[in-house]
């Protein structure tokens, strides 16, 4: 005779305890996602100081001579061409376009050479090491890149090898990565919402907000609750003073446009021919890229050189010791040629001084309107144009600045920077080089099965082809 089981004495308790919020698989995602942030954090904050301090090396060296950069810069610059033509390739540039790359290609090999922690670890390195020499490039893109290697080496460790629960890691942990350096948590979301992964799925919001807040907390819990440029009181009353949305759209929208049409050296015409010879000649073509920004920043006085920060935070705090009127010009001119070189380096932060430039540069247009506040739309209004992403780049200059007031005007002013550097550069410059990547990636993976089905030709038809091994010998 069979004994009944035992009704559950409480099945409402066990309905809650069976919920899948429960479940062992989902908590050991929390906790690989949770310890991700917090090293995504950690790491962003490590680099953040130690860019700080290279930058201040650097200007340590300028006050022995300002000729220093015209021999010592070129020649880091064709060092770290030469140091990243081999393994440490994916290394280079902003590191942006490879997490967005590896997001959309599945493929475990695609993403391990691209995301492997030899290049996490050689990103920094190298990044510091241009910062060193006064290479006019920022550390925000390779942060994300950084932090999507982490977040894809902690999956793996955590037994996360499902293509598609990896690529929800690898965005987090590049959303991580740009919240908490800049300390902007609401800009990491929206900038993978809007930059890396180009959609917004249910599946993985809870996943990424939660990576982004960990990692927020985290940074802020370090270097405490700052606005990255400093607390910014600057509003645009209605009336003749939107003329400034209309200028900083248009001009600033243009010029972004035009920087990103000049850094990815499209297919025809001048530009073309000088993605040919740096291909043709990387090493000399680096070294001449930084024996040309040596020489801009001796035309600038010394002031084109690393992120932008300090003067980026001079224009938007109006202060006294602003750079010359030509600062924006030229440090745009600085950041092409840094990013020509081939060399580790982001975007974001020279962006954002460019922009800061060239609003000062309209706000001398318009002196019935609070300067600060051209400034802020000029700023937004150039990355905006760079990087085709209107609504990250108004969100991340609120959040820089802490400055609520302008949220319309910043709004309308990228919205009208996007379509205006759409003249220049129809495609966003991430996603260029992220599908340059990818058609790369298929070619050679096309031209490996090519080879392979040739040599199977070869020993079925030219040669006799190695009987199958038998059973005795498979289990040998």
């Amino acid at each position: 005779m069979s004994v009944p089981e035992p009704k559950a004495s409480n099945p409402r308790l066990r309905a809650v305890l069976g919920h899948e919020f429960f479940a062992p698989y989902q908590w050991k995602r929390r906790i690989a996602l949770w310890s991700g942030a917090v090293l995504v954090a950690l790491a962003a904050i490590l680099f953040a100081k130690a860019s700080e301090w290279a930058y201040r090396l650097f200007q340590q060296l300028l006050t022995h001579g300002t000729w220093i950069p015209l021999v010592l810069t070129p020649l880091v610059f064709g060092l770290l061409c030469w140091v990243t033509e081999g393994r440490l390739r994916a290394a280079r540039g902003s590191g942006i376009p490879q997490v967005i790359a590896t997001i959309h290609v599945e493929d475990a090999g695609f993403r391990a050479k691209m995301l492997a922690l030899p290049i996490a670890a050689s990103k920094m390195v190298l990044t510091l090491l241009a910062l060193t020499v006064g290479a006019s490039i920022g550390r925000e893109g390779p942060t994300v890149h950084v932090g999507a290697g982490l977040m894809h080496w902690l999956g793996r460790r955590f037994g996360f090898d499902d293509p598609k629960a990896l690529s929800r890691f690898i965005l987090a942990g590049g959303a991580a990565g740009i919240a908490a350096a800049f300390n902007t948590p609401l800009a990491g979301v929206v900038f993978a919402i809007e930059e890396l992964a180009g959609t917004f799925e249910h599946r993985f919001s809870g996943l990424l907000l939660t990576a982004v807040f960990v990692g927020g907390v985290v940074s802020m819990g370090i270097l405490g609750n700052y606005a990255y440029f400093g607390t910014v009181q600057a509003s645009l009353p209605l009336g003749h003073a939107w003329l400034a949305v209309l200028e900083c759209g248009i001009v600033c929208g243009l010029a972004g446009g035009l920087f990103a049409r000049l850094i990815l050296l499209s297919q025809q015409g001048p530009l073309a021919a000088i993605g040919r010879l740096r291909e043709r000649y990387p090493v000399p073509f680096a070294i001449g890229c930084g024996l040309a920004l040596a020489v801009i920043g001796v035309l600038s006085h010394n002031t084109v050189y690393g992120t932008g920060y300090t003067q980026a935070r001079a224009f938007v705090q109006d202060a006294a010791d602003t750079p010359g009127q030509g600062f924006g010009v030229l440090k745009l001119l600085a950041n092409v040629v840094s990013y020509w070189a081939g060399i580790p380096g982001g975007i974001f932060s020279p962006a954002l001084a460019v922009g800061a430039g060239l609003g000062h540069n309209i706000a001398y247009f318009l002196p019935h309107v609070p300067g600060e506040a051209v400034v802020l739309l000029g700023m937004s209004a150039y990355l905006a144009g760079v990087t085709a992403a209107p609504l990250t780049s108004a969100v991340i200059a609120m959040e820089l600045t802490n400055n609520q007031a302008m949220v319309i005007p910043i709004m309308a002013t990228c919205l009208l920077a996007r379509a205006a550097s759409s003249i220049f550069s129809r495609t966003p410059v991430y996603k260029d080089f992220a599908e340059r990547m990818i058609r790369d990636f298929e070619q050679l993976h096309a031209a490996q099965h090519a080879a392979i089905e040739d040599l199977g030709a070869t020993s079925t038809f030219g040669e006799p082809v190695a009987p199958a091994p038998s059973d005795t010998e498979e289990s040998e």
